[in-house]
C-alpha cells in the first residue's frame, strides 16, 4: 500500500479578494524562451555553441523578442555562445538577449563581460527563497536572504557603470511557489527600491513555479495577491516562469495571465528540468484555437519538432498537445464518423469558423495535413473507411454501403493491426471495382424509343459479356438503361433481381473527368443484397459496370445457369 502519510498538503492562500476567475485570455504575453538555459542544463547531451546557433535561428524565426541566452558565468560554451551572437552581430534591434546569475558578485561581474558590445540585455539575478530552502539549504533568516538579493541589485548597478548598452534587470524569488506570499512581495518590495524602479525603467519581477507544488488556482492565487500588494506596480513587468511537476503547468499558466502575469518564460514543446518547463507552443495554440493572435510565426510545427528533437536528441511524444503523431488521428469509429460529418458539413456550407467534431483546430493551419487524421484499425468503423475512401480516393460511398465495406475492411485489420488508405483501396477494387468474374461486362449500345409510338418503353440497350470467358449477350427494352439491363438479364437468363438504390458523382472534374457509379442490388429469390460500383467516363456505362459488379458479389453467373436458357 501507498505510504501516502509521508507527505502533507502544501499550504493554500486564502485570498477571497481573487478576480481573476472572472476574467479572459483575450491578448498574448510577452514569451520568453528559455530553451537555450533552462531547456539546455536539463539534456542528456547539452548544446554544443553550433547547435545553440541552429536554435538561436530557430527562435528568431518563430519571432520570440526575448531570449534567455545562458548562464555565462557558470558555462564557457554559454559564455563562448553569447560572445559569437554579439561579435557576428546576430541579435536583431527589436530582440533583446537575457543572462542568469545568482546574486553573487564574481557572477555578476563574468555576466557583465559576457554582454559586452551588447545594445541591450536583461539581467536575470535570482536567490531562493521559500522556507524550505531557508530552512535546510542556507540556515538563514528572511532578513539574510532579503539582503542577498538587494546586494545583487547593487552588484549589478555597479557593474552597469563601466557598461554602455542598456541593462533592464530582472529578479526572480526562486522556489516562489513555497514562499509565503507576504514573504514574496516584502523582498520584491525590497529589490524595485533599492533599483530605483519607475515606469520608464521598469524591473521585470519574474516569479517562478520552480517547482509546481499545487493545483493551478494556488498558483493563480499567489500570482494576484503579489500583483495587487506589489509597491510600484506600474513599474513592474509581472513574469512567470512555471514549472510542470504535476503534469499543470499550462493550466498553471493560463490561470496565472488571468491573474495578472504579464510575461512568461518556457521551452518549446515543454522541455526542461523534470517533468519540464510550461510548453510554449501549447499555450500559444491554445490561444490560438480560441481566435487569439499568438503573436508567434509557428504556422510550420513540423519544422519546429524536427529541429528541436535533432538538437535536444528528444523525441515528441505522439501524444503531445498539437505536437505529437496522433493528436489529430482518430481510430474509434464514432469519431472518424463525427470528422467526417463535420469537414463535409464545413465544405457544403462555407462557414467562415473551423466546426469540425474532436479537432478544435484545423491541422493544417499549423503545416499538419488531413492524411494522418483517420486511421483505421479493428476500433474504427464506417465513418473512418468512408472518410478514407473520399478524402484519399475521391469515391463518396453511400450510406448504406459504407457499413457494407467498412465489414471488410475491418476483417482486414483484426488480422494485421492498422490498415493504410492504399491498402484500403486495394480492397475496394478486389471487391467492387475488380469484381469481374464470372460476369465480365464488355459492350453496352443504348437506342433512344422515346419517339417511338408501339412500345410503352423509351429504352433499349444491348450488352455483350462473357461467363467464365464464353461469349453472352441479350437486347432488351426498359424505362431507361438499367431498368431494361435487369429487364434483360431476368427475360433471358432468369435473374430475379431488384435496384434498390443508385447513386452516382463525378470522381475528377474536367472533360475527360471519370464518373463512378454505386447500385444496390437484392436477389429478390434469395433477399441477400449488396453494392457493385462501376467507373467509367461514360456515366450510363459505369452503371451497368455497377451492376456487373453487384451481380458477382451476390453469386450469379457460372455456365451452368445459362444452359436452361
Amino acid at each position: 500500500m501507498l505510504n501516502y502519510r509521508r507527505y502533507k498538503k502544501n499550504p493554500v492562500i486564502h485570498f477571497p479578494e481573487r478576480t481573476w476567475p472572472d476574467k479572459e485570455i483575450t491578448k498574448a504575453p510577452i514569451w520568453v524562451s528559455v530553451d537555450l538555459r533552462d531547456g539546455n542544463q536539463a539534456l542528456i547531451d547539452p548544446m554544443v555553441v553550433s547547435e545553440k546557433i541552429e536554435m538561436w535561428k530557430l527562435l528568431m524565426k518563430l519571432g520570440f523578442k526575448e531570449v534567455e541566452v545562458g548562464f555565462p558565468a557558470a558555462s564557457q560554451i554559454e559564455y563562448d555562445f553569447l560572445r559569437q551572437l554579439i561579435d557576428q552581430n546576430m541579435i536583431p534591434e527589436d530582440v533583446t538577449v537575457q543572462v542568469l546569475a545568482q546574486c553573487r558578485h564574481e557572477q555578476i561581474k563574468r555576466t557583465f563581460e559576457a554582454i559586452q558590445g551588447c545594445r541591450q540585455a536583461i539581467v536575470h539575478i535570482y536567490n531562493s527563497t521559500s522556507t524550505l530552502q531557508r530552512d535546510v539549504v542556507f540556515h538563514m533568516t528572511k532578513d539574510e536572504i532579503t539582503n542577498i538579493a538587494v546586494q545583487g541589485v547593487e552588484w549589478v548597478k555597479e557593474e552597469m557603470k563601466n557598461f554602455p548598452g542598456k541593462v533592464i534587470l530582472e529578479y526572480s524569488p526562486e522556489s516562489f511557489t513555497g514562499t509565503e506570499p507576504e514573504y514574496a512581495v516584502e523582498i520584491c518590495n525590497a529589490v524595485t527600491k533599492a533599483w530605483g524602479a519607475t515606469p520608464d525603467n521598469k524591473v521585470i519581477i519574474n516569479l517562478p513555479s520552480t517547482v509546481e507544488m499545487n493545483t493551478p488556482n494556488v498558483y493563480a492565487d499567489q500570482i494576484e495577491y503579489c500583483s495587487t500588494h506589489l509597491d510600484r506596480r506600474d513599474s513592474i513587468i509581472l513574469s512567470i516562469h512555471p514549472h510542470n511537476d504535476r503534469g499543470e503547468g499550462v493550466a498553471a499558466t493560463e490561470l496565472a495571465m488571468l491573474a495578472g502575469a504579464e510575461r512568461v518564460e518556457g521551452t518549446l514543446l515543454g522541455n526542461g528540468e523534470r517533468t519540464g518547463n510550461v510548453d510554449i507552443l501549447n499555450v500559444a495554440y491554445n490561444m490560438f484555437s480560441q481566435g487569439i493572435d499568438p503573436k508567434l510565426n509557428i504556422e510550420n510545427i513540423n519544422e519546429i519538432i524536427s529541429t528541436c528533437e535533432r538538437l535536444t536528441k528528444m523525441k515528441v511524444d505522439p501524444r503531445h498537445p498539437y505536437a505529437g503523431k496522433l493528436v489529430f488521428t482518430a481510430f474509434s469509429g464514432s469519431h472518424q464518423d463525427a470528422i467526417n460529418k463535420g469537414i463535409q458539413a464545413m465544405k457544403e456550407r462555407g462557414g467562415q469558423y473551423w466546426e469540425v467534431p474532436y479537432l478544435p483546430i484545423d491541422p493544417a493551419d499549423i503545416g499538419r495535413e488531413y492524411e494522418p487524421i483517420v486511421r483505421i484499425n479493428s476500433q474504427s468503423g464506417k465513418g473512418g473507411v468512408a472518410f478514407v475512401m473520399n478524402t484519399y480516393f475521391g469515391f463518396k460511398l453511400p450510406k448504406a454501403m459504407q457499413r457494407e465495406f467498412a465489414d471488410v475492411v475491418q476483417a482486414q485489420s483484426e488480422k494485421e493491426g492498422e490498415v493504410a488508405p492504399e491498402k484500403i483501396m486495394a480492397d475496394f477494387k478486389r471487391e467492387y471495382l475488380d469484381k469481374k468474374e464470372p460476369l465480365h461486362f464488355r459492350k453496352l449500345q443504348v437506342v433512344d424509343l422515346s419517339d417511338a409510338s408501339d412500345t410503352e418503353f423509351d429504352t433499349q440497350v444491348t450488352v455483350e459479356f462473357t461467363d467464365c470467358g464464353e461469349a453472352r449477350s441479350f437486347t432488351a427494352v426498359g424505362n431507361g438503361p438499367l431498368d431494361a439491363v435487369k429487364r434483360g438479364f431476368h427475360e433471358q437468363y432468369g435473374f430475379n433481381i431488384r435496384i434498390l438504390d443508385y447513386d452516382e458523382h463525378a470522381l475528377t472534374a474536367g472533360s475527360d473527368s471519370q464518373a463512378a457509379a454505386y447500385i444496390h442490388l437484392m436477389d429478390s429469390d434469395t433477399g441477400k443484397t449488396t453494392y457493385g460500383v462501376g467507373v467509367s467516363s461514360n456515366i450510363t456505362r459505369a452503371s451497368v459496370r455497377g451492376i456487373f459488379s453487384a451481380l458477382n458479389r451476390l453469386g450469379f453467373g457460372a455456365k451452368e445457369s445459362f444452359r436452361n436458357f
